[in-house]
């Protein structure tokens, strides 16, 4: 079976014959009409249930209704999932690998490099032609944000919604030390004089950037990435880890500075909970800053629907781009860095449709379909003419848009990356916990160089 005809998959026997039937399995196009399928991990009443809902109820009619008026007759099904990520994965990869699956593809931006080096995936220009690099939204999207579908210096996919890192303090906080409320650090240095002046006026936790392994992936995307960007380093590049460089033990003794030099809390880093209480302490104002995502700012301190409400929060609560070291010393030479997640969506390889594949793609992509996606709900989106839209009731939304998603970066889309992360988050446990920058590196450089097979695959 070959996409573009029917829904078939290797797993398509662990479904129902109902479900099957729901999502159009079996159907095949008439003479004169053509027929694109779309899958993602989104089920109406379930997970992702408003992208699913959005790809029934609006985005098929329109694009049927478009392709009618160009004098096409088009049927586009929708294969819904409501899984776990990880089974997702799994039913796409044996999708692709064996010649089957959808036309149009929805990924996390971080499987991306995984499936490009697996043969899963290919350019978009491969796929479909010179078309996709005549798409008008390519000038919508900044270059930093197209970077979640590039691996090794090619696009394989469209990036959806994406996020950014700040730091938030706080305002009422920073006046009782003497700071400017509205503060921007241009240094690391800035950070810690600033942290130093908290603990001088009483502020129990000064700064907060997660450490350890209790905090997980928020450890390694809010903490240790960011910082390493700053240092003009990626934890990945031209095909190598980055060990324990000089940069990584900047990153390391940054974090030494203030778990040892008390302007941070080391047994919050240790606790189970330790993020979800690094939120309250936040809001009931015992931490001075804190680097964070904009779900910090959209559901964690939202003033009526946060878990950790902020009533004020919009006067009470500051944020600020993350500098790099110094400036001018991060990655492309930037003065401020962040670190955006998100996801993608491909075409398969083997669409027998490939050039009406990513007519849909494109279409998916557009701003009244990108708009029409966020049902009313101010988020951030890939494309800046939705952004400057959509946003512009958020100040800080619309700062994370304009200000931070155009120097942001992106996490490996390879296989090992999880183990890389958690090796990063061990080195930083090492440093809370009192070891030396250059032992809790060694240890790191030891772990990298078994988990991605050598010293040879390390950048020292």
């Amino acid at each position: 079976m070959k996409p573009g005809r029917t829904l078939t998959s290797l797993t398509a026997t662990a479904l129902s014959l109902a479900t099957l039937a729901a999502c159009g399995s079996g159907g095949s196009s008439a003479p004169g009409e053509t027929t694109l399928t779309i899958t993602a991990n989104a089920i109406s009443g379930g997970k992702n249930s408003a992208t699913a809902d959005w790809t029934k109820n609006w985005l098929i009619p329109e694009f049927e209704k478009a392709q009618k008026a160009k004098g096409k007759t088009v049927h586009v099904l929708f294969q819904p999932n409501g899984v776990d990520d990880e089974q997702y994965k799994t039913k796409i990869a044996l999708d692709l690998k064996s010649g089957a699956g959808a036309d149009v593809i929805d990924l996390d931006g971080i499987w991306v490099g995984e499936f490009a080096q697996a043969g899963y995936i290919k350019p978009l220009t491969e796929t479909a032609g010179a078309q996709v690099d005549r798409w008008e939204g390519w000038s919508q999207i900044p270059e930093a944000v197209q970077g979640l579908g590039i691996f090794e210096d090619k696009k394989y996919g469209l990036p959806q919604g994406t996020d950014g890192r700040v730091l938030y303090f706080n305002k009422t906080l920073f006046a009782k030390a003497g700071l400017p409320t509205d503060w921007q650090p241009t240094s690391w240095q800035d950070i810690l004089d600033a942290g130093a002046a908290l603990k001088k006026a009483g502020v129990p936790a000064p700064l907060q950037i997660n450490a350890g392994t209790a905090m997980g992936e928020a450890t390694t995307m809010q903490g240790v990435l960011p910082l390493l960007a700053g240092t003009g380093l990626g934890v990945y590049a031209d095909g190598k880890w980055t060990g324990a460089a000089q940069g990584l033990k900047d990153v390391l003794d940054f974090y030494r500075q203030i778990y040892s030099g008390g302007l941070g809390d080391p047994k919050l880093q240790q606790e189970a909970q330790g993020r979800d209480k690094a939120f309250q302490e936040f809001a009931e104002g015992r931490i001075g800053v804190l680097a964070e995502g904009d779900y910090f700012w959209r559901s964690v301190i939202e003033p009526t629907a946060g878990v950790a409400p902020m009533r004020n929060r919009d006067a009470e609560v500051g944020y600020a781009l993350i500098p790099a070291k110094q400036p001018g010393a991060g990655v492309r030479g930037q003065d401020f860095v962040s670190m955006s997640g998100g996801a993608v969506r491909v075409l398969n390889p083997h669409s027998e449709n490939a050039a009406l594949a990513w007519e849909l793609l494109a279409f998916m992509h557009s701003a009244p379909a990108t708009e029409r996606g966020l049902a009313g709900e101010a988020r951030i989106t890939s494309r800046t003419d939705v952004n400057d839209k959509v946003l512009s009731g958020d100040p800080m939304l619309g700062f994370m848009a304009e200000k931070v998603l155009p120097i942001t970066s992106f996490r490996p889309g390879l296989a090992v990356y999880p183990q890389v992360s958690v090796a990063l988050q061990e080195a930083t446990a090492d440093i809370v916990s009192g070891r030396s920058v250059d032992e809790a590196a060694a240890a790191y450089q030891k772990k990298l160089e078994a988990l991605v097979g050598g010293a040879a695959n390390v950048t020292q």
